[in-house]
């Protein structure tokens, strides 16, 4: 059967999916473009759908429900400012939400950082600052849409480069710098321990 009618199964079988936590080895694995939107992509994208909003998240790759497809769903919500300035990624974007990212990839990013606390679906409870640029250029096919090519910053800018690292096999937590990494390892500790493989080593990226 190929890889999609495998897809197709797992989505008519569930309507919310299991969540991969840190430590498996889908998490650490650069995943593969999609080579046709089809039926059993739109139905992976429906149950990526229903499993985000299930874990209460606004953001979810397709790594996290163990299919390594390069797919990520968002549902970035606008500025509590009703005043703030926004790119044009999220004046054209944030109103099109929830939205179904197909083989997205970040073609430019700004040289100007900044720190901010993320969290993960697949690192549950556990917040820490990671360091990113303001705003990036983003390409990608929209499901059932068209390619776009969008300046985005604010926080849909962030959400997009957590999302498209879990494509590239990287989760937030291998980012933190010290001394913040020092301050979650006990809570990373008992994470690995509950969920990752035997021998699992995280591998820190800064």
């Amino acid at each position: 059967m190929s890889p999609e009618g495998n897809l197709n199964m797992l989505a008519k079988k569930k309507k919310v999916a299991a969540m991969k936590y840190l430590g498996e080895a889908v998490l650490h694995q650069k995943a593969q473009p999609v080579a046709e939107i089809n039926d059993d992509i739109r139905n992976l994208a429906q149950l990526m759908l229903e499993t985000m909003y299930h874990y209460d998240g606004v953001g979810l790759a397709a790594p996290q429900i163990g299919v390594s497809k390069r797919i990520v769903t968002l549902d970035v919500p606008p500025p509590r400012d009703p005043n703030a300035v926004l790119s044009p990624g999220e004046r054209e974007l944030l109103s099109k939400m929830p939205l179904v990212l197909i083989n997205p990839e970040i073609v430019s990013s700004s040289p100007v950082l900044e720190y901010y606390e993320e969290g993960c679906l697949s690192v549950p409870k556990l917040y820490a600052p990671v360091e990113r640029p303001v705003s990036v250029v983003l390409k990608t096919k929209l499901l059932d849409g068209p390619e776009i090519l969008l300046d985005c910053g604010g926080f849909l800018a962030r959400a997009i480069q957590h999302e498209l690292d879990h494509l590239d096999g990287i989760v937030y937590v291998q980012k933190v710098k010290s001394p913040a990494f020092e301050e979650i390892q006990p809570q990373l500790k008992t994470i690995i321990k509950k969920y990752g493989a035997r021998g699992y080593k995280l591998n820190r990226l800064v």
